[in-house]
């Protein structure tokens, strides 16, 4: 059972909190240890956030369903499983547990706390990759959701930790966590200019995952033959 409206939202701004400060953080300790080698700052920078991941929906999961990101929050609003109030509260307070959480790691790393990104980060390749690494995270969820749930900690971490390298976009798969990358002019941001078209195909890419998965992974009906001979 979750827990009431108001601890859920907390565990939803910590949650999301926790991990901006671990994506930022770990993207600028990469940076700073790899000696100018991208490939060792992002290997570090995705080994962090993976792990994060799986340790913060391990906390935070019995208490809000820890979603930490808009786009999950949309996906189980188009399947009933949320009210539609309660669903405006989680992204409310997700946006601003991701700000906090770059305040968080800029100030780790005596960074200015307040930035705007510099790093490019749009174009087909680019908006076709957060629409796959969205797709593919509601997949992970939906698919341990319907047969083995306690795996959705590791299968998220992994997709993700996946994701980093598999999609030419480094896998955002969050508005939440786009739109306060924004805000980090080191390893892991992205222009604000670019996050709006990336928020528009990672929601495009959760809506699609629900109706497809909600296809893909509904109970079938027995045959009327095997009905009846269950009731021989």
């Amino acid at each position: 059972m979750q827990a009431d409206l108001p601890r859920r939202l907390a565990a939803e701004a910590l949650g999301t909190a926790f991990l901006l400060a671990v994506v930022v953080g770990s993207g600028i300790m990469g940076e700073s240890l790899a000696g100018g080698n991208t490939a060792i700052a992002l290997l570090g920078n995705t080994l962090a956030t993976g792990a994060i991941l799986a340790v913060l929906i391990l906390i935070f999961g019995p208490l809000s369903g820890a979603h930490f990101n808009p786009a999950v929050t949309l996906a189980f609003t188009l399947r009933g499983e949320m009210e539609k109030r309660t669903a405006l509260a989680y992204v409310a307070v997700q946006l601003l547990g991701g700000l906090a959480g770059v305040l968080i790691a800029h100030a780790m790393f005596a960074e200015p706390l307040i930035q705007a990104s510099l790093k490019v980060r749009t174009g087909p390749a680019q908006w076709l990759a957060e629409f796959v690494a969205t797709f593919g995270l509601l997949a992970a969820i939906f698919g341990c959701l319907r047969f083995r749930a306690a795996a959705v900690p590791y299968a998220v971490g992994l997709y993700i930790t996946a994701g980093y390298w598999f999609t030419a976009s480094t896998s955002f798969a969050n508005p939440a966590v786009t739109i306060a990358r924004s805000f980090t002019d080191t390893f892991s941001g992205i222009r604000p200019l670019d996050a709006p078209a990336f928020i528009v195909v990672q929601l495009v890419g959760a809506i699609t995952a629900t109706l497809v998965f909600g296809w893909l992974l509904a109970p079938q009906a027995l045959p009327a033959e095997a009905v009846e001979q269950a009731a021989e």
